[in-house]
Order: C-alpha cells, then sequence, then structure tokens
C-alpha cells in the first residue's frame, strides 16, 4: 500500500488494483489507528470512520489535489507506479 501523502499525522494511501470492493477511485486514511475509505470524487466516507477535524482536511486536501489522485488512480488500478501528492499546508 504506497503512501502518496502525510500531512497532521494523516497517512494517505492509494493501492494497486483495488477496484473490486469500492468500485468507484478512493483513498485510504489513517489517523491514529483510526482507518477509512475515501471517494475521490467527492471526498465522501465509504467506510470506516476518522475524527471530524482530520476528515474535513481530508475532504480539503482531495479537493485540491483531484486530479493529481485521479491520475494516481488510473495508475494504481492498472498496477503502474503512483506519484506523491503535496501534503496539505
Amino acid at each position: 500500500m504506497p503512501i502518496i501523502s502525510m500531512f497532521y499525522g494523516i497517512i494517505i494511501s492509494m493501492y494497486y488494483l483495488d477496484t473490486k470492493k469500492h468500485k468507484s477511485p478512493h483513498i485510504h486514511v489513517t489517523y491514529q489507528g483510526q482507518e477509512a475509505v475515501l471517494s475521490i470524487s467527492d471526498g465522501k466516507l465509504l467506510n470506516g470512520k476518522i475524527k471530524t477535524g482530520k476528515l474535513k482536511l481530508v475532504q480539503a486536501w482531495i479537493e485540491i489535489h483531484n486530479e493529481e489522485l485521479m491520475a494516481d488512480w488510473e495508475l494504481a488500478s492498472k498496477g503502474e507506479q503512483i506519484f506523491k501528492i503535496d501534503p496539505l499546508k
């Protein structure tokens, strides 16, 4: 599970070939033992849980980096190398 970004203790990851369980483009988020899956298209929580404040930070980051996330999703869904994305500043 490659880590694509980290900020404020939040780790953002994207699995390779991860299109079966959550068919839509998504990211995996980890924060202090909590895990969540968020949609790239709208930042909607698909699975798991994360503190509300951290969720809002990740949703803002998704909105800022949406095009880069979709490019990484296309690569990851084909099993190709993905790129790091700048953290939220």
